[in-house]
This record gives C-alpha cells, structure tokens and sequence, in this order.
C-alpha cells in the first residue's frame, strides 16, 4: 500500500509562491498519472495540475503559467511550484497518484491534503 504525504503548505501573502510537495511511500515510477487537486470551503474539489509518466502535464485554466507541476522519481516525490499566488488559491490541496496495472487493475492513492492561505 502506497502512502502520499503532502508538505509545504501554509499561509502567504498575495504574489508570493510555494512549494507543496508530495512524498510517496514506495516507488512512483509506475505511476500513470500523477495529479494535484484542491478543494475551497464550500467549492467541489478541483484538478489543478496533472502529469503522466511519459511527462506530459496539463493544468487548470486559473493556474497556467504561475503553477508548475513535475516529478521526480528517483526521491518518489511529486511537486508543485505556485507563484504569483491569488487569494483565490486558498484550498487544501491533495495529490493524487494512479496506476493502472498490465491485468487492468487499477490502483488510486490520495494523500491527507495540506492547507494553502493566501491572503490579500
């Protein structure tokens, strides 16, 4: 069983940036994607940022070119780079990490979330 720990969260001033990082518990090189979403008081949660093993990424409209997503899997860990961050990018953000295996099972983790608070 793959554990995903998310670090890096905490409270920053508007324009600032974070790093959130997301530290898997076994090896993440078999990981067909890897995402990070969020979820705002009262708003469903969200994807943010996505990746895929062959290192493509993709991102939320909101989010393109301050948020930047990568991966490395020699330290099996995932990160997002936030800058120029908004008020509106207050939520907990998850990471999620999905593999899908050569019989089809598939294997969905998520980590516990770590909050984000930017204030204006």
């Amino acid at each position: 069983q793959v554990q995903l720990v998310e670090s890096g969260g905490g409270l920053v001033q508007a324009g600032g940036s974070l790093r959130l990082s997301c530290a898997a518990s076994g090896s993440i090189f078999s990981f067909n994607a890897m995402e990070w979403y969020r979820q705002a008081p009262g708003k469903q949660r969200e994807l943010v940022a996505g990746t895929t093993s062959g290192g493509s990424a993709n991102y939320l409209d909101s989010v393109k070119g301050r948020f930047t997503i990568s991966r490395d899997n020699g330290k099996n860990t995932m990160y997002l780079q936030m800058s120029s961050l908004k008020p509106e990018d207050t939520a907990v953000y998850y990471c999620y990490a999905a593999k899908t295996l050569p019989d089809g099972r598939r294997f969905d983790y998520w980590g516990q979330g770590t909050q984000v608070t930017v204030s204006s």
